[in-house]
């Protein structure tokens, strides 16, 4: 167990939280939200003993080992993939390091014998013999295969770190389990791993998470940060959504009633509180007026973008045909004679655990890159609009905000423009902010809405949903579900995947494509998607 009593936490003169009191009970997982900037990521690192709060404390149940997904990256470059995975249970840790520093010795003495035998002890205790199994099954399930298990840290690449450092946080059966943005940089394969993990583990979890179809496969309870408090529910992100929609929903009507009910007193005393006759009873409605307190309905401090894509030009019957294209890169076949037709209708999700081959293909169909064979060949009524993964050049600008748009608006009209900033929560001095001091969230908005004054009606988008919110890719996804025309798209948000895309395609390793028009948890489930993941097991076993 792990609460918070009495938790205020003051940034200079604003209270980020004031007097949090909640209770986290062992079996069941927890998902923390709330709107960016509420504090969630901050009160995590209270409950971990990271952050100290102004005032109160946290308590934790005696002897209970607490464990939290790190956020740096490089902290553990100078070892190995195992040692890194083993340091996530530190006492466990501790004593491999011991026993293996005895042992070692030349002059092994009676004493050293002594300790070694109750570091054994201990060890065993602890199921350390084990450990290597259990973090070897961690890191598979999670896609680090056994080749990487004895590489140094230093020599992962971005993606494969986050792994080794989530598996880190899982590893040894921790009794409080803190996981912040566990997804971030997850293939969808990782992500369905750890739903399962999660869902089967018997101890405390709480998690913070864009991913909303993650929130209601793993959580059994959501706590939400609104205003400095946190208000928990029992149930998934669903449950609350409705929940909390019902809950103001009540009150507003109660407060109907009771505002009709104050009319109504009120209508009477101003008749009657002069008619000697009626006075008893005015003053009876008197003490009844003063009575009714209506309910205190403070908005939250949730804001949603408005999100709307309008094509220009309707789109035509050819869209886009894609030939035998294929890319080598550093020797490596990224994308092996793929080969399809859009059609005006689709919107395909495109997905695979190979990130640089879905960028590879976005970077050639907007002609960034060329193919080393193959062609593709837009149709002549379509226009296309782009949303890159990495958008680093794009901001490489000491632009305002404003102007960084207008440059890409065929109407230079600034109302016209700022109408585009104020949809996408740029509200007046935003405006005049300098493009390359903006942070990941806000560079996302700014791409959207360059995508919006674009009217296109082809949309192109790699990860669109990488430093949203839950509030904004809410409305991204509503907004590509009603947008009229084409779009091919990636992303690791499964709800987000499933509820916009009506076709998939896959690129599998080796650079091969399979195209299906189907649902995405449809595809999942498909026998040739079970025979496919067998068979390309098999062959990297083989090799």
């Amino acid at each position: 167990m792990i609460a918070a009593n009495n938790v205020t936490l003051r940034l200079g003169k604003k209270a980020l939280f004031e007097d949090v009191n909640i209770k986290f009970t062992e079996g069941n997982c927890y998902g923390l939200i709330g709107a960016n900037g509420a504090g969630k990521s901050t009160f995590l690192k209270i409950l971990s003993g990271q952050l100290e709060p102004t005032n109160g404390d946290v308590i934790i149940t005696s002897g209970q080992r607490l464990s939290c997904l790190e956020q740096d990256h490089f902290k553990y470059d100078a070892y190995s993939v195992l040692d890194t995975v083993f340091m996530g249970n530190a006492r466990l840790y501790e004593i491999m390091k011991e026993k293996e520093a005895i042992y070692a010795k030349e002059d092994f003495t009676d004493e050293d014998g002594i300790k070694a035998s109750e570091l054994e002890g201990e060890f065993a205790e602890m199921n350390g013999w084990e450990a290597e199994s259990d973090a070897e099954q961690m890191l598979n399930g999670l896609g680090i295969s056994s080749e990487y298990h004895y590489s140094q840290m230093a020599d992962l690449n971005g993606s494969q770190k986050v792994k080794v450092l989530l598996a880190r946080a899982l590893f040894g059966n921790p009794d409080i389990l803190l996981l912040d943005e566990p997804t971030n940089h997850l293939d969808l394969d990782a992500i369905a791993w750890l739903e399962e993990f999660l869902i089967n583990f018997e101890n405390t979890v709480i998690v913070v998470s864009h991913d909303r179809y993650f929130l209601n496969k793993v959580c059994t309870h959501t706590a939400d940060i609104d205003y400095g408090k946190i208000q928990l529910y029992a149930g998934n992100y669903d449950f609350w959504y409705e929940s909390s929609q019902l809950l103001m929903k009540q009150m507003k009507e109660a407060n109907k009633k009771k505002e009709e009910k104050i009319k109504e007193l009120q209508d009477f005393i101003s008749r009657f509180s002069a008619n000697a006759s009626k006075s008893k009873q005015a003053t009876s409605r008197k003490r009844a007026l003063e009575k009714i307190q209506l309910d205190e309905i403070r908005p939250s401090s949730r804001k949603y973008p408005y999100i709307d894509f309008r094509p220009e030009r309707e789109i035509g019957n050819e869209v886009l045909q894609v030939e035998n294209l294929t890319k080598i890169i550093d020797g490596e076949v990224i994308l092996d004679h793929i080969s399809f037709t859009l059609g005006r209708e689709d919107k395909v999700a495109l997905v695979g655990a190979n990130e640089q081959a879905k960028t590879t293909l976005f970077k050639i169909l907007v002609g960034e890159m060329e193919p080393d064979e193959g062609f593709y060949k837009w149709g002549i009524t379509t226009s296309q609009a782009y949303f890159p993964k990495d958008n680093t050049a794009e901001f490489d600008s000491d632009l305002t905000i404003a102007d960084w748009l207008t440059q890409y608006s065929e109407i230079k009209d600034v109302t016209y423009v700022r109408g585009f900033l104020g949809r996408m929560l740029f509200a007046g001095e935003d405006g005049v902010k300098r493009v390359k001091i903006l942070s990941g969230g806000e560079k996302v908005r700014c791409l959207l809405s360059k995508m919006m004054i674009s009217g296109a009606n082809v949309l192109l988008l790699d990860e669109p949903t990488n430093h949203l919110d839950m509030e904004s890719i809410t409305a991204l996804n509503n907004g590509l579900i009603k947008f009229p025309g084409v779009i091919l798209f990636a992303s690791h948000d499964h709800q987000f995947v499933e509820t916009t895309a009506n076709r998939i395609m896959e690129i599998v390793p080796g650079g091969a494509l399979i195209d299906k028009i189907t649902t995405y948890d449809e595809y999942l489930e498909s026998d040739e998607m079970a025979r496919k993941r067998q068979v390309y097991t098999m062959t990297e076993e083989d090799n």
